[in-house]
């Protein structure tokens, strides 16, 4: 798999989610996502829902105790762990798998082809879980995600020409439509308009794609309303502003500075700001 070409470099720091520090934790870990905390209860809804593509021999308890400890492993900057354990899980174990593969090679992977790749197989990921798990929100998230990160690798152009606007539109408007409050999702809505409007203008935008700068203000105003915690939040405020107003400057810089000044909550949270401070050095 692409995801084992590169070494998985550690984030720096260290968060510790060990014993209950997880669950206790939880939903100030997951206001992006609202992924549930996979307790047994949850387990068993995942394997009664994913029915012949659910991990065999693996009890409601036992698929619980691997989910923990994958995230667990994601909270706290261990990706590989992470993305090797979720996949071995299968479409049960995609969003944890797919969300360790693209935070780390957003930040840490750095040659191009293994970018394309890595988040090419999010993206499929994605798709396996969206097939086995289509009610679940984030099935939908990761293949938007993954899909919007190989898109920008190739060009806002190219991806336009292959027609992956739309697949990451439904995408995202799927998701939302089954968590409305998804603000990692409204976050990715807000970009995408912003990145249509900046590539092809308003108009040609808005009557060919349905980008519209009005849209991705609103989706942003969500995100931020939602999880203004996040410094993710605030670096891509700070990249949709620029998309959508290339002299809008200071207006960026100030939320790239919020986004670098909020305490990280764990590897994620501590990779975004991290390069947000980057952006304003």
């Amino acid at each position: 798999m692409a995801a084992k070409k590169t070494a998985w470099a550690a984030t720096g720091k260290r968060f510790d989610f060990s014993g209950t520090l997880l669950q206790t934790h939880w939903k100030a870990l997951h206001t992006g996502d609202g992924e549930p905390y996979p307790d047994e209860k949850r387990a068993a809804a995942l394997l009664k829902v994913a029915g012949k593509t659910a991990p065999k021999g693996l009890s409601a308890a036992e698929l619980a105790e691997t989910l923990q400890d994958a995230w667990r492993a994601f909270h706290s900057g261990d990706f590989q762990h992470a993305y090797e354990t979720g996949v071995a899980l299968g479409p049960v174990g995609v969003s944890v798998a797919a969300k360790a593969l693209g935070i780390h090679t957003t930040y840490l992977v750095k040659k191009d082809a293994e970018r394309l790749a890595r988040f090419e197989e999010v993206a499929q990921l994605g798709e396996t879980a969206v097939a086995a798990l289509p009610k679940e929100a984030n099935s939908h998230y990761r293949m938007a995600f993954g899909y919007g990160r190989y898109g920008q690798g190739l060009s806002i152009a190219k991806a336009l020409k292959i027609g992956l606007a739309g697949k990451i539109k439904s995408a995202l408007d799927a998701c939302i439509a089954l968590d409305p409050k998804h603000a990692e999702a409204h976050l990715a809505s807000a970009l995408w308009h912003a990145e249509i409007v900046n590539k092809v203008g308003s108009t040609l935008g808005g009557l060919t794609y349905g980008a519209k700068r009005k849209q991705a203000e609103q989706h942003m105003a969500t995100a931020l309303k939602l999880a203004p915690k996040m410094p993710i939040v605030h670096v891509e405020h700070a990249q949709m502003l620029l998309l959508l107003d290339e002299d809008d400057e200071q207006a960026a810089a100030d939320a790239f500075e919020k986004a670098s000044l909020l305490p990280p909550l764990d590897a994620m949270d501590y990779l975004d700001g991290r390069f947000a401070a980057d952006q304003i050095a």
